[in-house]
């Protein structure tokens, strides 16, 4: 299922969450420390710990290249 991304230029700071973080790819996630993981604010979803490693290892290849 693809989802739509949008420029993050909308978003900014919200109480509760760190961030915005800009991923390599144009994703932008806030971190929740209650929750221990990820929020996609496009999706409202938490991203598993498995999506995290994903786009943890296609940044790291970016930075490789």
């Amino acid at each position: 299922m693809a989802h739509a991304r949008f420029p993050s230029s909308g978003l900014g700071a919200r109480k509760g969450l760190e961030g915005p973080f800009t991923f390599v790819g144009g994703r932008t996630l806030y971190y929740d420390p209650k929750e221990g993981q990820y929020w996609d604010p496009w999706t409202d979803f938490y991203l598993s710990h498995e999506e995290m490693n994903v786009v943890h290892s296609y940044m790291i290849e970016r930075l490789r290249a």
